[in-house]
């Protein structure tokens, strides 16, 4: 079995293009189908790394994203030593980033960074602007997604910067691991690079242009689609989150 060649998500044309399927993301959905049907049973242990990289054939890089993301499921637990066990046969609906549940995270985040992108967008200063459009072009450049990611958690501290209030940015300060590894895992599985560039863009053009505003409803969507990603990867959330001028919901559609 052959899951190094990317594929196509979807069979069926759609406006845009369905895009790639990474290597990772095939043999993620490949051991997580296994799992979900019974072919790894709770407590049963995965094949060896070298076994399963042989019978997947994929770089052992490749196949420990998969298996990271796995864990991140609540699917499987690494225990040191000793291997990969099954510990579900299915994924968990909240998962945890380092030390925050993502449903705590989206929690927070709409109420801090929803209005902190209303405050730069009032607050900015001119090298607020230099250096948001100079992080925004280095993003949209960048193709690593460890560096990415890096720049993602980079470009929420620095809106958080132009709001001119460091407890705002104390905050995010104190997420910004756990924003880094679901930012990394939403990546790595649902493919959000390229829509959060478009959403970050958003987020700039609003507050240069200090459209209050449009910088509100620019970090609400962006914060929507987050969750919608999540959602669509893991399933619903166990709080449901309340919704705000319709800009949660209209994204889960």
């Amino acid at each position: 079995m052959n899951l190094s060649d990317s594929q196509t998500a979807g069979d069926i044309p759609t406006t845009p293009v369905p895009r790639r399927v990474t290597a990772m993301e095939a043999v993620l959905s490949h051991l997580r189908g296994a799992i979900e049907r019974g072919d790894y049973a709770v407590g049963d242990k995965l094949p060896s790394e070298a076994e399963l990289c042989r019978r997947l054939e994929v770089s052992r890089p490749v196949l420990r994203e998969a298996l990271r993301a796995l864990q991140t499921m609540g699917l499987t637990v690494s225990r040191t030593g000793k291997g990969t066990f099954v510990v579900s046969d299915g994924a968990v609906a909240d998962p945890t980033f380092g030390d925050y549940a993502a449903s705590d995270l989206l929690e927070v985040r709409r109420h801090v960074e929803v209005p902190v992108a209303g405050y730069a967008a009032v607050r900015r200063t001119p090298e607020d602007l230099d250096h948001l459009h100079h992080l925004l072009e280095r993003m949209e450049r960048e193709t690593d997604t460890t560096a990415w990611v890096a720049m993602d958690t980079l470009f929420h501290l620095t809106v958080a910067q132009a709001a001119r209030n460091p407890v705002f940015r104390r905050v995010i300060e104190e997420i910004r691991d756990a924003l880094a590894r679901q930012s990394a895992f939403l990546n790595d599985v649902g493919g959000r690079r390229e829509q959060a560039n478009r959403e970050h863009r958003a987020i700039v053009e609003a507050i240069v242009d200090s459209s209050e505003h449009d910088a509100v409803e620019a970090m609400k969507h962006h914060l929507a689609r987050v969750e919608s990603t999540l959602s669509t990867i893991v399933g619903p959330a166990h709080r449901a989150a309340p919704t705000t001028d319709g800009a949660e919901g209209e994204e889960r559609g």
